[in-house]
């Protein structure tokens, strides 16, 4: 069985997109921006991914940072030039807020997350990817209008190696 093993396969994203609360703790949108890269042998594979998004200061939306590791499966093969895949995972995760505060707040705790997506084949070894996760950010709220679960929904660009 080990001889007909196929070779570990790699890429590599750049993303940006948007962040939006899923609870009703305020009406702030921020924009992310982050990379990932991961590996996987045929339908099953690993991924380390970080984000950043800037603080909402007119809605007091606090930036967020995540750095998740996560597990994948997907189809194969691409289909149509599709290849679908479903995600889960977690990591850490830091908010911090300023605006309207005397001082800053900080809260860093531990984050799980669920979602999946699709690369888009475009040329060779490069493909765009769609992706949509919902973050639960665990832990107390050191201020009332921060959330608890967030839904993130970006584009990006994925080179294979």
């Amino acid at each position: 069985m080990a001889a007909w093993a196929r070779p570990a396969f790699a890429d590599g994203t750049l993303f940006i997109g948007t962040v939006n609360p899923s609870d009703a703790t305020n009406a702030s949108q921020q924009t992310t921006k982050g990379f990932a890269i991961g590996a996987g042998v045929v339908i099953v594979g690993v991924e380390f991914e970080y984000a950043a998004a800037g603080e909402d200061e007119e809605h007091f939306g606090p930036s967020l940072k995540t750095g998740v590791g996560n597990v994948y499966v997907q189809t194969p093969i691409a289909i149509a030039g599709l290849q679908f895949y479903a995600t889960t995972g977690g990591g850490i995760y830091r908010e911090k807020r300023t605006a309207g505060l005397p001082q800053e707040v900080t809260k860093t705790g531990v984050t799980s997350n669920t979602g999946g997506g699709v690369k888009i084949s475009l040329l060779g070894p490069l493909k765009a990817r769609v992706d949509y996760r919902i973050f639960k950010l665990l832990g107390d709220k050191p201020l009332p209008t921060w959330r608890s679960t967030v839904q993130r929904l970006y584009a990006g660009i994925t080179l294979g190696f």
